[in-house]
């Protein structure tokens, strides 16, 4: 899919650019916020080795999600890191999951809750961020909106479905095993209710290949799932945040594998599909 997905050489920073797009002709917008791996080398000069790996990024999602372009999907791909700056937080850097540990806009620690910056003295300040939050954030958020508003005027109706992934142990953010396949609609608010519920039911027919899964569990949803879902104006917006073990190796070199994606591939489709299908069968 890499191949086919353009970049709007208009959005670049310093020659790289800061978005990977592919206009697509169906009412579905699939985005990928967290594959990028890019910092800029002034930044990336502050970072610890272990930060240089970007070893929270959602590895190989182009290549596990290659189906969509058949399905006629726009696709939207973030290209920097999300220590940069996290296209799935909220701009004014507001908690997702008040009460319970987070990363932020502009991270200062990994998942593994070790230092992102090798000077603690060199942590990012509030000009940082903000320049950060304008230079990378705004981009890809622009375009988003931009290509929602395009499909909804075009087929009245428009899905975004989100895609992440996850190491599935992760002690910071949660017990044990994460489920495999994590549903999130903002606790109901971003999608309607029986689409969601469809697609549920087609994540719980993975459970005879050995694939969990759950709807508005421990992820309910993101920044870009709750702020663009709005139901009611024809948008619906689902987040599918999976674990890193259905498709691949979850620590370095964190290499995809093939026969082990392509196990689930075709719950993914059916997945998107069906979410697809109920947003156009609704009035």
């Amino acid at each position: 899919m890499s191949q086919s997905i353009k970049q709007n050489a208009a959005d670049t920073q310093e020659g790289h650019p800061l978005f990977k797009f592919r206009q697509g002709t169906a009412p579905l917008l699939v985005s990928m916020p967290h594959v990028g791996t890019y910092a800029p080398p002034d930044i990336a000069a502050r970072w610890t080795d272990e930060a240089r790996h970007v070893p929270d990024t959602d590895w190989h999602l182009e290549r596990l999600y290659d189906f969509v372009v058949e399905m006629g999907a726009s696709v939207l791909v973030a290209t920097h890191s999300r220590y940069v700056v996290d296209l799935n937080r909220p701009p004014d850097g507001s908690s997702l999951y008040p009460g319970q540990s987070v990363t932020g806009l502009c991270p200062v620690d990994t998942f593994d809750d070790t230092p992102i910056y090798r000077d603690p003295g060199d942590l990012p300040g509030d000009a940082e961020v903000a320049a950060r939050r304008a230079t990378f954030w705004q981009p890809y958020h622009d375009q988003l909106a931009k290509e929602l508003a395009r499909l909804r005027a075009e087929h009245g109706r428009v899905l975004l479905w989100d895609a992440h992934s996850i190491r599935s142990v992760l002690p910071r953010f949660f017990e044990g095993k994460l489920t495999d396949l994590n549903l999130g609609t903002g606790k109901g608010s971003s999608c309607d209710a029986n689409v969601a519920q469809a697609v549920h039911a087609i994540a719980q027919e993975g459970l005879a290949q050995g694939y969990t899964s759950v709807l508005n569990g421990r992820f309910t949803g993101g920044y870009i799932t709750r702020h663009y879902g709005k139901p009611e104006q024809g948008i619906h917006a689902i987040q599918l945040e999976m674990t890193q073990s259905s498709y691949m190796q979850e620590v370095l070199p964190f290499d995809y594998l093939p026969d082990t994606a392509a196990r689930i591939q075709p719950l993914l489709r059916r997945m998107v599909q069906t979410a697809l299908d109920g947003v156009m069968r609704l009035g």
